[in-house]
């Protein structure tokens, strides 16, 4: 997960919607976008996710996906599961602590039972691929 600078500019023909943008009626518009910047209004309002989701999951977007507006540190793990490569910190926002939480993930969760944007199998289907059913180690049972 990158943090970017407040001051780094987006990309050139990035698209930026905000979360009540239906993306999927965009869906042509994605062929020639390097980027795709989802607003957060506010730390609450998870709809920047679910967009997130259907870009990675249902259109395939494999551009850069960015997380901007009220983005706090904390949402970093779930930012990541749904997708976002990037993120726009919200103003007063610690960045070295949030760089050092972006650098131990996946912790503390090294894998997850359900599937999600970049693993989308679930624990037990990747078992019978060479996953494995074993907690991680250091991980209480």
């Amino acid at each position: 997960m990158l943090i970017l600078d407040p001051d780094t500019p987006l990309p050139a023909g990035a698209l930026v919607w905000p979360n009540t943008t239906d993306v999927t009626a965009h869906a042509d518009a994605l062929a020639a976008a390097p980027a795709v910047v989802l607003e957060f209004p506010k730390w609450t309002d998870g709809r920047a996710y679910s967009q997130a989701v259907v870009l990675r999951g249902r259109l395939r977007f494999a551009g850069e996906i960015v997380a901007r507006g009220e983005v706090v540190r904390d949402m970093l793990p779930l930012l990541r599961r749904c997708g976002f490569d990037a993120v726009l910190l919200a103003d007063g926002e610690d960045r070295a602590a949030a760089l050092r939480a972006a650098s131990e993930l996946p912790a503390p969760f090294p894998s997850h039972y359900q599937g999600d944007a970049r693993q989308p199998l679930p624990r037990f289907a990747r078992a019978g691929r060479g996953g494995s059913f074993a907690p991680a180690p250091g991980t209480p049972r």
